[in-house]
Protein backbone atom coordinates (compact mmCIF):
# COMPACT_ATOMS: atom_id res chain seq x y z
CA UNK A 1 0.00 0.00 0.00
CA UNK A 2 1.45 2.78 -1.05
CA UNK A 3 2.24 5.90 1.45
CA UNK A 4 1.04 8.73 -0.92
CA UNK A 5 -1.93 6.86 -0.58
CA UNK A 6 -2.75 8.85 2.35
CA UNK A 7 -1.35 12.41 1.39
CA UNK A 8 -4.48 15.25 1.11
CA UNK A 9 -3.60 19.05 0.37
CA UNK A 10 -4.52 20.92 3.00
CA UNK A 11 -4.47 24.65 3.21
CA UNK A 12 -2.19 26.95 5.45
CA UNK A 13 -5.08 28.21 7.25
CA UNK A 14 -6.97 25.28 7.87
CA UNK A 15 -4.18 24.47 10.65
CA UNK A 16 -5.65 25.54 13.83
CA UNK A 17 -2.79 28.00 15.91
CA UNK A 18 -4.79 28.41 19.29
CA UNK A 19 -7.28 26.25 21.09
CA UNK A 20 -11.43 27.14 20.14
CA UNK A 21 -12.82 29.35 22.71
CA UNK A 22 -14.26 26.52 24.46
CA UNK A 23 -13.40 23.07 24.63
CA UNK A 24 -16.78 22.00 23.90
CA UNK A 25 -17.54 24.70 21.60
CA UNK A 26 -15.05 22.22 19.08
CA UNK A 27 -17.24 21.37 15.83
CA UNK A 28 -17.31 17.73 15.60
CA UNK A 29 -17.60 15.39 12.32
CA UNK A 30 -20.12 12.78 12.50
CA UNK A 31 -19.26 9.97 10.67
CA UNK A 32 -21.29 6.87 9.94
CA UNK A 33 -19.40 3.88 8.13
CA UNK A 34 -22.08 1.78 7.66
CA UNK A 35 -24.51 4.44 6.21
CA UNK A 36 -21.18 6.46 5.05
CA UNK A 37 -22.49 9.27 5.73
CA UNK A 38 -21.54 12.95 7.04
CA UNK A 39 -23.00 14.89 9.40
CA UNK A 40 -21.35 18.63 10.97
CA UNK A 41 -22.20 18.63 14.93
CA UNK A 42 -20.84 20.50 18.18
CA UNK A 43 -18.60 18.36 20.59
CA UNK A 44 -21.72 20.03 23.09
CA UNK A 45 -24.04 17.29 20.84
CA UNK A 46 -21.78 14.20 21.97
CA UNK A 47 -23.88 13.40 25.00
CA UNK A 48 -26.79 13.49 22.65
CA UNK A 49 -24.69 11.32 19.66
CA UNK A 50 -23.29 8.55 22.02
CA UNK A 51 -25.35 5.23 22.73
CA UNK A 52 -26.23 4.72 26.14
CA UNK A 53 -24.71 2.47 28.10
CA UNK A 54 -21.58 2.59 26.27
CA UNK A 55 -18.25 2.77 27.71
CA UNK A 56 -16.04 5.58 27.07
CA UNK A 57 -12.23 5.38 27.28
CA UNK A 58 -10.05 7.43 27.78
CA UNK A 59 -6.21 8.57 28.02
CA UNK A 60 -5.45 10.33 31.38
CA UNK A 61 -1.48 10.58 30.77
CA UNK A 62 -0.31 14.65 31.44
CA UNK A 63 1.63 16.58 28.94
CA UNK A 64 5.10 17.20 30.26
CA UNK A 65 6.45 20.71 29.77
CA UNK A 66 9.51 19.37 28.23
CA UNK A 67 10.81 21.59 25.76
CA UNK A 68 14.02 23.40 27.67
CA UNK A 69 16.02 26.17 26.23
CA UNK A 70 19.59 25.41 26.70
CA UNK A 71 23.13 27.40 25.55
CA UNK A 72 26.29 25.91 23.94
CA UNK A 73 29.65 26.85 26.24
CA UNK A 74 29.59 29.70 23.20
CA UNK A 75 25.82 31.19 24.10
CA UNK A 76 24.47 29.38 21.08
CA UNK A 77 20.56 28.76 21.82
CA UNK A 78 19.17 24.81 21.58
CA UNK A 79 15.83 23.61 21.81
CA UNK A 80 15.71 20.47 23.82
CA UNK A 81 13.04 18.09 23.72
CA UNK A 82 13.08 16.03 26.80
CA UNK A 83 11.31 12.29 25.63
CA UNK A 84 11.87 9.64 28.40
CA UNK A 85 14.37 8.78 31.37
CA UNK A 86 17.73 6.98 30.05
CA UNK A 87 19.04 6.26 33.70
CA UNK A 88 19.88 8.13 36.40
CA UNK A 89 20.46 11.69 35.50
CA UNK A 90 19.65 10.88 31.89
CA UNK A 91 17.53 11.29 29.41
CA UNK A 92 16.82 10.52 25.90
CA UNK A 93 16.09 14.04 24.31
CA UNK A 94 15.46 15.46 20.39
CA UNK A 95 17.30 19.04 19.86
CA UNK A 96 16.75 21.15 16.67
CA UNK A 97 17.74 19.92 13.62
CA UNK A 98 20.81 22.95 12.96
CA UNK A 99 22.44 22.27 15.83
CA UNK A 100 25.92 19.48 15.58
CA UNK A 101 25.64 18.26 19.23
CA UNK A 102 28.33 15.03 19.37
CA UNK A 103 29.13 13.25 22.19
CA UNK A 104 30.95 15.22 24.89
CA UNK A 105 29.34 18.46 24.48
CA UNK A 106 28.44 20.63 26.93
CA UNK A 107 24.92 22.27 27.28
CA UNK A 108 23.72 24.78 29.77
CA UNK A 109 20.08 24.40 31.08
CA UNK A 110 18.17 26.65 33.00
CA UNK A 111 18.35 26.84 36.83
CA UNK A 112 22.26 26.21 36.53
CA UNK A 113 21.77 22.99 35.50
CA UNK A 114 25.21 21.41 33.43
CA UNK A 115 24.50 18.33 30.78
CA UNK A 116 26.68 16.27 28.51
CA UNK A 117 26.25 14.26 25.54
CA UNK A 118 26.51 11.38 26.23
CA UNK A 119 25.30 9.68 23.41
CA UNK A 120 24.83 11.06 19.78
CA UNK A 121 22.47 9.33 17.26
CA UNK A 122 22.73 10.77 14.10
CA UNK A 123 19.34 9.70 12.97
CA UNK A 124 16.69 11.60 11.00
CA UNK A 125 15.24 11.59 14.79
CA UNK A 126 18.10 13.46 16.21
CA UNK A 127 17.98 11.62 19.35
CA UNK A 128 20.66 12.02 21.92
CA UNK A 129 21.66 11.11 25.49
CA UNK A 130 22.22 13.79 28.00
CA UNK A 131 23.62 13.60 31.88
CA UNK A 132 23.26 16.40 33.92
CA UNK A 133 24.71 16.99 37.02
CA UNK A 134 21.63 17.20 39.10
CA UNK A 135 18.67 15.07 38.63
CA UNK A 136 15.80 16.58 36.34
CA UNK A 137 11.95 15.94 38.09
CA UNK A 138 8.75 16.81 37.29
CA UNK A 139 9.38 20.13 39.37
CA UNK A 140 12.01 21.05 37.34
CA UNK A 141 9.75 20.47 34.08
CA UNK A 142 6.99 22.81 35.63
CA UNK A 143 9.69 25.47 36.56
CA UNK A 144 12.03 25.77 33.35
CA UNK A 145 9.93 23.54 30.59
CA UNK A 146 8.15 25.28 27.93
CA UNK A 147 4.50 23.76 26.49
CA UNK A 148 5.70 21.16 23.72
CA UNK A 149 3.52 22.79 21.07
CA UNK A 150 4.10 20.84 17.41
CA UNK A 151 6.20 22.66 15.32
CA UNK A 152 2.94 23.45 12.75
CA UNK A 153 2.05 25.50 15.36
CA UNK A 154 3.73 28.80 14.25
CA UNK A 155 4.37 30.66 17.95
CA UNK A 156 5.42 30.35 21.40
CA UNK A 157 3.40 28.95 24.19
CA UNK A 158 1.58 30.67 26.54
CA UNK A 159 -0.31 30.53 29.50
CA UNK A 160 -3.46 29.65 28.18
CA UNK A 161 -1.35 26.63 26.28
CA UNK A 162 -0.68 25.54 29.87
CA UNK A 163 -4.11 24.90 30.74
CA UNK A 164 -5.26 24.12 27.28
CA UNK A 165 -3.02 21.67 25.86
CA UNK A 166 -3.86 19.26 28.65
CA UNK A 167 -7.39 17.51 29.16
CA UNK A 168 -9.36 17.59 32.26
CA UNK A 169 -8.64 14.30 33.13
CA UNK A 170 -4.99 14.17 32.94
CA UNK A 171 -3.13 12.43 35.36
CA UNK A 172 0.69 11.21 35.87
CA UNK A 173 3.05 13.22 33.26
CA UNK A 174 4.95 11.70 30.48
CA UNK A 175 3.78 12.59 27.36
CA UNK A 176 5.25 15.24 25.21
CA UNK A 177 1.99 15.87 23.14
CA UNK A 178 -1.58 15.71 24.03
CA UNK A 179 -3.85 13.06 23.68
CA UNK A 180 -5.83 15.88 21.46
CA UNK A 181 -9.17 14.03 20.63
CA UNK A 182 -9.40 14.52 25.06
CA UNK A 183 -8.92 18.15 24.58
CA UNK A 184 -12.67 18.92 24.00
CA UNK A 185 -13.73 17.53 27.32
CA UNK A 186 -14.49 19.46 30.09
CA UNK A 187 -15.81 18.65 33.28
CA UNK A 188 -19.25 19.77 33.02
CA UNK A 189 -19.69 17.70 29.49
CA UNK A 190 -17.82 14.44 30.91
CA UNK A 191 -20.66 15.08 33.75
CA UNK A 192 -23.38 15.26 31.12
CA UNK A 193 -22.30 12.19 29.44
CA UNK A 194 -21.97 10.28 32.48
CA UNK A 195 -25.81 11.52 33.51
CA UNK A 196 -26.82 9.35 30.55
CA UNK A 197 -25.78 6.44 31.46
CA UNK A 198 -22.56 6.11 29.86
CA UNK A 199 -19.47 4.58 31.77
CA UNK A 200 -16.29 6.59 31.83
CA UNK A 201 -12.71 4.55 32.16
CA UNK A 202 -9.09 5.83 31.80
CA UNK A 203 -6.00 3.87 30.89
CA UNK A 204 -2.55 5.71 30.58
CA UNK A 205 -0.45 6.04 27.18
CA UNK A 206 2.37 8.28 27.25
CA UNK A 207 2.59 9.93 24.23
CA UNK A 208 6.02 9.86 22.43
CA UNK A 209 8.77 10.45 19.59
CA UNK A 210 6.56 8.36 16.87
CA UNK A 211 3.84 11.22 17.63
CA UNK A 212 6.01 14.03 15.30
CA UNK A 213 7.56 11.30 12.83
CA UNK A 214 5.87 10.98 9.53
CA UNK A 215 6.07 8.05 7.44
CA UNK A 216 9.02 8.23 5.48
CA UNK A 217 9.33 4.73 3.50
CA UNK A 218 7.04 4.53 0.16
CA UNK A 219 4.78 1.95 1.49
CA UNK A 220 3.06 1.94 4.61
CA UNK A 221 3.82 -1.73 5.31
CA UNK A 222 7.73 -0.73 6.08
CA UNK A 223 6.80 1.42 8.52
CA UNK A 224 8.00 1.17 11.89
CA UNK A 225 6.75 3.08 14.84
CA UNK A 226 8.17 3.56 18.10
CA UNK A 227 7.63 1.65 21.11
CA UNK A 228 4.98 3.57 23.78
CA UNK A 229 4.45 2.75 27.31
CA UNK A 230 0.81 2.52 28.24
CA UNK A 231 -0.77 0.97 31.69
CA UNK A 232 -4.10 -0.26 31.80
CA UNK A 233 -5.79 -0.42 35.16
CA UNK A 234 -7.64 -3.87 36.92
CA UNK A 235 -11.18 -1.94 36.89
CA UNK A 236 -10.59 -0.84 32.86
CA UNK A 237 -9.70 -4.14 31.83
CA UNK A 238 -12.89 -5.54 33.96
CA UNK A 239 -15.68 -2.87 32.48
CA UNK A 240 -14.09 -2.89 28.67
CA UNK A 241 -14.21 -6.69 28.89
CA UNK A 242 -17.63 -7.40 30.61
CA UNK A 243 -18.66 -4.91 27.67
CA UNK A 244 -17.66 -6.75 24.88
CA UNK A 245 -19.04 -9.72 26.67
CA UNK A 246 -22.82 -8.17 26.84
CA UNK A 247 -22.42 -6.25 22.77
CA UNK A 248 -21.76 -3.19 24.79
CA UNK A 249 -19.83 -0.26 22.44
CA UNK A 250 -16.61 0.63 23.89
CA UNK A 251 -15.51 3.76 22.68
CA UNK A 252 -12.52 5.12 22.38
CA UNK A 253 -10.82 8.74 22.74
CA UNK A 254 -7.97 9.21 20.66
CA UNK A 255 -5.83 6.84 18.61
CA UNK A 256 -3.66 6.36 22.11
CA UNK A 257 -6.48 4.81 23.78
CA UNK A 258 -6.96 2.45 20.51
CA UNK A 259 -2.98 1.32 20.60
CA UNK A 260 -3.53 0.38 24.39
CA UNK A 261 -6.90 -1.26 24.40
CA UNK A 262 -6.00 -3.37 21.09
CA UNK A 263 -2.20 -3.71 21.82
CA UNK A 264 -3.76 -5.61 25.02
CA UNK A 265 -5.71 -7.66 23.50
CA UNK A 266 -5.19 -11.65 24.11
CA UNK A 267 -7.74 -13.09 22.22
CA UNK A 268 -9.55 -13.56 25.32
CA UNK A 269 -10.08 -10.11 26.75
CA UNK A 270 -7.82 -7.06 27.61
CA UNK A 271 -4.81 -8.03 29.94
CA UNK A 272 -4.55 -5.19 32.81
CA UNK A 273 -1.22 -3.94 33.94
CA UNK A 274 2.03 -2.44 32.37
CA UNK A 275 3.18 -2.82 28.87
CA UNK A 276 5.07 -1.13 25.87
CA UNK A 277 3.87 -1.23 22.43
CA UNK A 278 4.54 -0.16 18.69
CA UNK A 279 1.62 -1.88 17.41
CA UNK A 280 1.18 0.00 13.74
CA UNK A 281 -2.60 -0.17 13.10
CA UNK A 282 -2.72 -0.08 9.18
CA UNK A 283 -5.40 -1.20 6.64
CA UNK A 284 -6.28 -4.83 6.67
CA UNK A 285 -6.14 -4.47 10.72
CA UNK A 286 -8.79 -6.39 13.00
CA UNK A 287 -10.05 -4.66 15.28
CA UNK A 288 -10.70 -6.58 18.48
CA UNK A 289 -11.79 -3.75 21.31
CA UNK A 290 -12.50 -0.65 19.86
CA UNK A 291 -16.26 -0.11 18.32
CA UNK A 292 -16.34 3.95 17.83
CA UNK A 293 -13.62 6.32 17.81
CA UNK A 294 -13.60 10.22 18.76
CA UNK A 295 -10.43 11.76 17.18
CA UNK A 296 -9.24 14.79 15.90
CA UNK A 297 -7.86 15.48 11.97
CA UNK A 298 -4.42 14.08 11.39
CA UNK A 299 -1.37 15.17 9.12
CA UNK A 300 -1.09 14.27 5.55
CA UNK A 301 0.41 10.54 5.21
CA UNK A 302 0.85 9.79 9.04
CA UNK A 303 0.61 7.13 11.39
CA UNK A 304 -2.71 8.34 12.85
CA UNK A 305 -4.40 9.14 9.17
CA UNK A 306 -3.54 5.14 8.35
CA UNK A 307 -5.21 4.06 11.44
CA UNK A 308 -8.48 6.27 11.17
CA UNK A 309 -8.18 4.96 7.62
CA UNK A 310 -7.93 0.80 8.83
CA UNK A 311 -11.38 1.85 11.32
CA UNK A 312 -13.64 3.32 9.02
CA UNK A 313 -12.17 2.84 5.56
CA UNK A 314 -9.80 4.65 3.58
CA UNK A 315 -11.98 5.68 0.96
CA UNK A 316 -14.53 7.17 3.68
CA UNK A 317 -12.24 9.04 5.46
CA UNK A 318 -10.77 11.01 2.60
CA UNK A 319 -13.82 11.97 1.50
CA UNK A 320 -14.56 12.93 5.06
CA UNK A 321 -11.10 14.97 5.40
CA UNK A 322 -12.41 17.54 1.84
CA UNK A 323 -15.83 18.19 3.24
CA UNK A 324 -14.19 18.97 6.55
CA UNK A 325 -12.06 21.15 4.82
CA UNK A 326 -14.39 22.61 2.00
CA UNK A 327 -16.62 23.33 5.17
CA UNK A 328 -13.57 25.05 7.14
CA UNK A 329 -13.07 22.59 10.42
CA UNK A 330 -10.20 22.76 11.80
CA UNK A 331 -6.93 21.04 11.99
CA UNK A 332 -4.70 19.05 13.53
CA UNK A 333 -4.17 19.40 17.80
CA UNK A 334 -6.24 22.31 18.48
CA UNK A 335 -8.32 21.83 15.51
CA UNK A 336 -11.89 20.10 15.59
CA UNK A 337 -12.89 16.37 15.93
CA UNK A 338 -14.52 13.46 14.49
CA UNK A 339 -16.73 10.71 15.61
CA UNK A 340 -16.62 7.59 13.58
CA UNK A 341 -19.01 5.13 15.00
Amino acid sequence: MKTREFFFDLPRDSIAQSPAETREGSRLLLLDRRQESIEHKTFSDLPELLPEKAVLVLNDSRVRKARIIAHTEHGGKVECLFLQPAGASAWRIIVNRSKKLHKGRVLHLPGEVTGVIEESKESKEHTRIIRTDRNIDELYFETYGHVPLPPYIRRADSDEDTRRYQTVYSGKPGSVAAPTAGLHFSKELLHSISEKGIILCCLTLHVGIGTFLPIRTDTVEQHTMHMEEYHIPIETAEIVNRSKAKGIPVIAVGTTSVRALESAWNNQGVSAGRNSTDLFIYPGFTFNVVDHLITNFHTPESSLLVMVSAFSGKKIILRAYKEAIKEGYRFFSYGDAMYIR
